[in-house]
């Protein structure tokens, strides 16, 4: 889609799609980077940027958090790419790059995200703020695909509780009204294809019910040059996340 499109997709939707946004070449250097990094610096990673599904089984791996302070490969690709470059055409400004992240979801143990709507972590004024997800396999129904809520960006704010899920410390408790299932969209991904949605489009990801499958991804935040973060609530945010739950 040409920019214009893409915007007024966006901006309808509160998501898009870009099938083959970056080549399977691609693709397979950030494989190879993050196998390197999983490899060699997990072991020292503060536990606020390294998540397991099982604790203390490495198998299990479900989160890397903040991969642009470690590693200056992972700094280029959120401060000075086309991943930027696509945040500022659709916010319409320049754009402050917050954060690299791996995301799997296990065989058999890697669990749903729970419904939610990121901006309610973000604590932004003006909600100005896109996240983006990069598929770095094959996702499907069987092993955690993503869903939006087209048009949710337009709702204002949901009530959010806490979900006791690793990772995700809160949810929309009350998911699953007519006005969520009707207008919700799965999306079925390739390595290479790229989910970008608003901060207040409400979206989640189903858990990996495969034997042997894993399901990996690279997810990347920007907010907008005029959005505003309320420090003390982020704080408090940042503290509910990395509850580690029973």
């Amino acid at each position: 889609m040409d920019t214009e499109t893409l915007k007024t997709t966006f901006e309808r939707d509160g998501f898009i799609l870009l099938p083959g946004f970056l080549t399977i070449e691609q693709i397979a250097e950030i494989r190879e980077r993050l196998d390197h990094f999983i490899k060699n610096q997990s072991a020292v990673l503060p536990p606020e940027h390294i998540k397991y599904e099982v604790k203390g089984d490495a198998s299990t791996l479900k989160m890397l958090q903040d991969l642009h302070a470690y590693d200056p490969f992972f700094a280029d690709v959120l401060f000075n790419s086309t991943f930027t470059k696509l945040a500022e055409e659709l916010l319409e400004e320049k754009v402050i790059g917050k954060t690299v992240e791996y995301f799997n979801k296990p065989p058999k143990v890697g669990k749903g995200t729970p419904p939610h709507q990121d901006g309610y972590y973000f604590m932004l004024k003006p909600m100005s703020a896109v996240t983006m997800w990069m598929a770095l396999e094959d996702v499907d129904a069987e092993n955690g695909w993503v869903s939006y809520v087209k048009g949710s960006h337009k709702l204002g704010m949901r009530h959010h509780a806490y979900t006791n899920t690793l990772g995700f410390s809160q949810g929309i408790p009350d998911f699953g009204i007519p006005a969520d299932t009707e207008k919700e969209v799965f999306f079925k991904t390739k390595p290479g294809d790229l989910l970008v949605h608003h901060a207040l489009t409400i979206h989640r990801a189903s858990p990996n019910t495969s034997e042997d499958r894993t399901r990996k991804a690279m997810g990347l935040i920007y907010f907008g040059a005029s959005a505003a973060e309320d420090v003390a609530a982020k704080a408090a945010y940042v503290k509910a996340l990395n509850q580690t739950g029973p």
